[in-house]
């Protein structure tokens, strides 16, 4: 009896013991650095090339590499939170949670962004631009149908005057962006259709396929084009094609008109 006794007293004791040494030894264990490897993804299944993976609250921070993996060193694999970041990709939280393998996608990050004017020499907010651009959309000058895009722009630019110079029908009305400044040579504008330069002016484009147009207004122009540009400059952007989803979209406009000579002199 007193054998039985003492074999399950070894017994107690020898639990006793591993248990006091598992609660001291698990800290420990908990607390030592862990490896954390993992590959960052986009939302389109793509790896994320030089993203930035750190552990929060710490200097510690790696780059992922060309196929999107990364492995960062982690001292408290338990509370440690990892911090995964891309240019244009919300910002993501991950909790180790001792851990080894962490996979994530990044979403794409919607901010609006302030709009810029691109003027040749420059790229500067619309609001810090200290030139004289006015601008019109495509939308706007469909509003009023008809077959030249120069008549579709008059009254709706300031320091834009659209002059019909002849009565001929169909002929093509003459810009004078701020007046006339020179009394013997032309006085038309320098037009630009799509960066390449123009001589006919817009009288060959059809105003459907107009994107938008921007004159430029001031000495400025100069800078960028020279004296071509010394009585303003036209800049015409066509329309070109745009993802739709692989949809087809077929858009048909129709317009008829007829001029008439009200009265013949004798």
């Amino acid at each position: 009896m007193k054998n039985i006794i003492t074999a399950v007293s070894r017994k107690a004791l020898a639990a006793i013991v591993a248990a006091f040494a598992l609660a001291v030894c698990a800290p420990a264990a908990a607390a030592a650095p862990t490896t954390v490897t993992g590959t960052v993804l986009d939302n389109e299944g793509l790896e994320v090339i030089g993203g930035v993976v750190e552990v929060k609250g710490t200097k510690t921070k790696v780059i992922t590499d060309i196929n999107g993996v990364y492995n960062i060193q982690v001292e408290k694999p338990r509370k440690a939170v990892l911090v995964f970041s891309y240019l244009g990709c919300e910002t993501k939280e991950e909790p180790v949670n001792g851990r080894t393998k962490i996979d994530v996608v990044l979403k794409p990050a919607m901010q609006a962004l302030e709009e810029v004017v691109v003027i040749g020499y420059a790229t500067v907010k619309r609001k810090d631009l200290t030139g004289s651009v006015s601008s019109v959309k495509g939308s706007e000058m469909m509003k009023t149908p008809g077959g030249d895009a120069t008549q579709a722009l008059a009254g709706r630019m300031s320091g834009v005057q659209i002059v019909q110079t002849d009565g001929q029908p169909g002929a093509t009305p003459s810009v004078r962006v701020r007046g006339g400044i020179s009394i013997t040579q032309d006085n038309s504008p320098l037009y630009i259709i799509d960066g390449v330069p123009n001589e006919d002016g817009m009288s060959n484009i059809n105003p459907n396929d107009i994107e938008s147009i921007d004159v430029l207004k001031d000495a400025s122009a100069t800078a960028i084009y020279g004296a071509r540009g010394a009585n303003g400059v036209v800049l015409v952007t066509t329309k070109s094609g745009k993802d739709t989803d692989g949809k087809v979209t077929v858009s048909f406009d129709a317009y008829i008109g007829w001029r008439k000579l009200a009265n013949r002199l004798n």
